[in-house]
């Protein structure tokens, strides 16, 4: 567990862009410590659950949902829970992303080797959790396959787009798998920095 990075900042930054309505339904999938389900509350949601598959993240995420008197809903499980609890007008997702190798897995950042093995199930279930109208804004690195979640979103039949983007240093799961990333990616000597995009997915009203 470790306090939120430039990954949940430029997902905060970009669902205050987004214009969100107000009193909407929200879901924040892989809470972390809840900073984005804080957010998606203060800036006027109807309603917000938060899930996690980590006990320490669930329990950090009501603690902060509870010490800003805030309602939010904090539940342990993954996309299946999601399902029971949907549909949502909104999702927001800052999952684990970072590529690793199959000796250094942690299942709290777990992404598979090519940072892939939450995205590619989120982008699968999308269409399923958002409300007709809806949008889902999803965080991840350029190491994880942006053109990659673009095709698998408009294969699911909905519109994709990066709506932000920036280039940070290396956080701190990114560095503890730096090795491992300049070997699978061939990344010169001394590149310690990436580019994390925000993609938006709009689910169209029915006709």
């Amino acid at each position: 567990m470790y306090r939120p990075q430039e990954d949940s900042h430029l997902l905060a930054g970009a669902l205050d862009r987004a214009a969100a309505p107000p009193g909407a339904k929200v879901l924040d999938f892989c809470t972390g410590t809840g900073f984005i389900a804080v957010s998606a509350a203060m800036s006027g949601a109807g309603s917000v659950t938060a899930l996690d598959i980590a006990p320490r993240a669930v329990l950090a995420a009501r603690l902060n949902a509870r010490s800003r008197k805030l309602p939010i809903r904090v539940v342990r499980g993954g996309l299946d829970e999601a399902g029971r609890h949907g549909p949502f007008d909104v999702v927001l997702s800052n999952p684990p992303y970072v590529p690793h190798d199959a000796d250094s897995g942690d299942a709290r950042w777990d992404a598979g080797a090519d940072g892939r093995a939450v995205l590619d199930p989120l982008c699968a279930g999308l269409p399923n959790l958002l409300s007709p109208g809806g949008f889902a804004l999803v965080v991840h690195s350029e190491f994880s396959g942006v053109d990659e979640t673009l095709v698998r979103l408009r294969d699911g039949g909905l519109k994709a787009s990066v709506v932000a983007r920036r280039r940070i240093p290396f956080g701190p799961v990114m560095r503890s798998r730096a090795g491992y990333l300049r070997t699978r990616y061939e990344l010169p000597a001394g590149v310690d920095t990436e580019e994390v995009v925000v993609i938006r997915a709009d689910r169209t009203h029915c006709p």
